[in-house]
């Protein structure tokens, strides 16, 4: 089975436990939203900041990247954006769905792989929105280009990432017991410690891949912050486990 396959599946196990970014966003989020009052998360705790955003989001044309769950783009369809989400698992394509035909709006559902490339064409969206998710593929590089690619000149790509630091701790977050980078197609025993705890496939990326890519690939780093888990001993520390960046394809 191809490591994309496993971690369907078990995105889908996780989902029907209450995972909570399989959780589609309620009918008062949404009329809030309409409202003008609105937030979406690229990483656990902290906001995307409304300054990254155009100013008017009235038939912008958006991409929620392996963004399925029902969480990010009903909000933005809510601000005027015309929505697109593409994910690897079903089921959070349906929480999407859900939403959708509860507040009885249109948005483009595409159950691609997006370690391959993207079945769009060139210069397809305004707006790119990719939350924490390229910590289960293995190479991210040619994930920047196809969202290079299919940027319209001036679009922008809003991503979440994972660091790294999560991966080198054991469950309590007391000791380092990994060395970087985390790969279970090529190390055996971190292979089995996903599968112990039901993680799925998941890979650790370098600030080199997931910065530096996105200028390797042609867009130009505008603005980052940090977040934490949320949680846990790390979070009490102040220990930073995300970035979040926002990008931009260059006019010319």
């Amino acid at each position: 089975m191809d490591y994309q396959d496993i971690n369907a599946a078990t995105i889908t196990r996780w989902i029907e436990d209450g995972w909570e970014w399989g959780k589609p966003i309620d009918h008062n989020t949404y009329v809030q939203a309409l409202a003008g009052e609105w937030d979406i998360l690229l990483t656990p705790t902290r906001p995307v900041p409304h300054s990254w955003f155009p100013e008017d989001l009235r038939g912008l044309r958006v991409l929620g990247l392996a963004s399925g769950g029902g969480q990010q783009m009903p909000i933005l369809t809510a601000r005027g954006a015309r929505c697109t989400v593409l994910d690897y698992t079903p089921a959070q394509l349906d929480a999407d769905r859900t939403v959708a035909e509860r507040e009885g709006y249109d948005i483009d559902l595409v159950r691609a792989d997006m370690s391959k490339p993207l079945p769009f064409a060139d210069a397809s969206f305004d707006l790119i929105v990719h939350p924490v998710s390229n910590c289960y593929i293995e190479e991210v590089l040619p994930v920047w280009r196809e969202c290079a690619r299919i940027l319209r000149p001036g679009g922008l790509l809003m991503a979440g990432l994972d660091n790294g630091v999560n991966f080198i701790t054991d469950d309590d977050e007391e000791r380092i017991v990994n060395h970087l980078p985390f790969n279970p197609l090529k190390n055996a025993d971190q292979r089995d410690q996903l599968a112990e705890a039901d993680d799925g496939v998941q890979f650790s990326h370098t600030l080199d891949e997931q910065i530096r890519g996105q200028i390797q690939a042609g867009l130009r780093i505008v603005d980052l912050y940090e977040d934490t888990n949320g949680y846990g001993r790390l979070h009490e520390l102040g220990i930073p486990s995300f970035w979040a960046t926002l990008a931009q394809k260059p006019e010319d």
